[in-house]
């Protein structure tokens, strides 16, 4: 499924590796996406709205009633701008590729500013007449350099987070073992099952990869390429992986206000 706000600025790939430069258009598409999709996917709309029926249906006395609506006007909103990057990614990602998530990672957390280990992407990508696991990263770069350190930094840069996904077999258990309780006997099972049983029937190797890097300079190649030729030479067929940079049209320090006012102006 296509946006009409989205515009592909380059494109490039080596091996099982390939790598895209996606431009943002400002505009009424571009700022509705933002106030609803991206919105639902960085506040969990849905989740919360079932959270605050449910709690509207205990039986309540006055006092619980005006004690209720104490706690929920209490909700702290997001306003880290890597999380607006990430809920973004996100909502591309299931437009641009039919990707599944199972499960919004904004449940788990405890506290309202602290962030979850583990992979910023985990879902299901259809694949033939099934579905195969894509696991994949998040970073956000406001950095006049090409690339940026998140990209080529000595740790925790993209490229080596994603290598880690291809063969740490300890993140592996770890993500499969937080996978496997939210997808059990909903309407998922059916795809944590067929993707999990092709990544294990294929030594485990057959998984999606995603890198997806958010930025607010103008558009550049040397963001991705350097990044994309290393992980061609570590991660090999059947795995594929795919890095993408969105360029936005607004700074990064500007997407939680975005977000309230339904996009770019």
């Amino acid at each position: 499924m296509t946006l009409s706000f989205v515009n592909i600025e380059y494109n490039g790939g080596h091996s099982c590796v390939s790598w895209q430069g996606l431009s943002l258009g400002d505009g009424d598409e571009l700022n509705a996406f933002m106030h609803k999709e991206v919105a639902n996917r960085l506040n969990d709309i849905p989740g919360r709205d079932e959270f605050r029926s449910h709690l509207r249906g205990l039986v309540l006395t006055g006092m619980g009633i005006d004690s209720l609506e104490v706690v929920l006007n209490a909700e702290i909103p997001e306003e880290r701008d890597w999380a607006v990057g990430e809920a973004l990614a996100e909502a591309l990602l299931i437009h641009s590729h039919m990707v599944v998530f199972p499960w919004n990672m904004e449940r788990d957390k405890r506290n309202a500013k602290g962030s979850l280990p583990g992979a910023d992407i985990v879902g299901f990508l259809p694949f033939d007449s099934g579905f195969r696991l894509i696991l994949g990263e998040v970073k956000t770069s406001s950095e006049e350099k090409y690339p940026p350190q998140v990209m080529s930094g000595r740790s925790g840069h993209l490229g080596h987070q994603i290598d880690n996904l291809a063969r740490n077999m300890g993140t592996i258990y770890q993500l499969l073992r937080w996978l496997h309780p939210r997808c059990k006997g909903t309407e998922h099972q059916d795809a944590f099952d067929q993707s999990v049983t092709l990544y294990l029937n294929s030594g485990n190797k057959a998984a999606s990869l995603f890198g997806v890097l958010i930025r607010d300079t103008a558009p550049n190649e040397l963001d991705l390429r350097g990044r994309g030729n290393a992980l061609a030479r570590t991660v090999f067929h059947p795995a594929s992986c795919e890095l993408i940079a969105v360029y936005l049209p607004c700074k990064i320090a500007d997407l939680p206000g975005q977000i309230e006012q339904g996009g770019a102006s």
